[in-house]
């Protein structure tokens, strides 16, 4: 299965939403969220970088520890 099979998989399956960009769309956010955002509410919104290659998960993972210790917290290591 291709990356883009298995996002379209969990999109058409309500799992997530559609890749957006969060510098060019922003976050997405249903509106009684991002009124309680604006009100001081500060909610968690979970977001999954979608690499392009493996050179970019690299150089991200390498600029972002947030990346680095969530994987190993979560279980997640490479």
């Amino acid at each position: 299965m291709t990356q883009e099979e298995w996002l379209r998989y969990g999109f058409e399956h309500g799992y997530c939403g559609p890749p957006v960009c969060y510098t060019h769309d922003g976050i997405p956010l249903a509106l009684e969220e991002d009124e309680s955002f604006m009100d001081g509410y500060d909610p968690c919104i979970h977001i999954l970088r979608l690499y392009e290659d493996p050179t970019v998960r690299e150089a991200v993972e390498a600029n972002h520890s947030p990346s680095q210790w969530r994987a190993s917290n979560e279980g997640w290591n490479k």
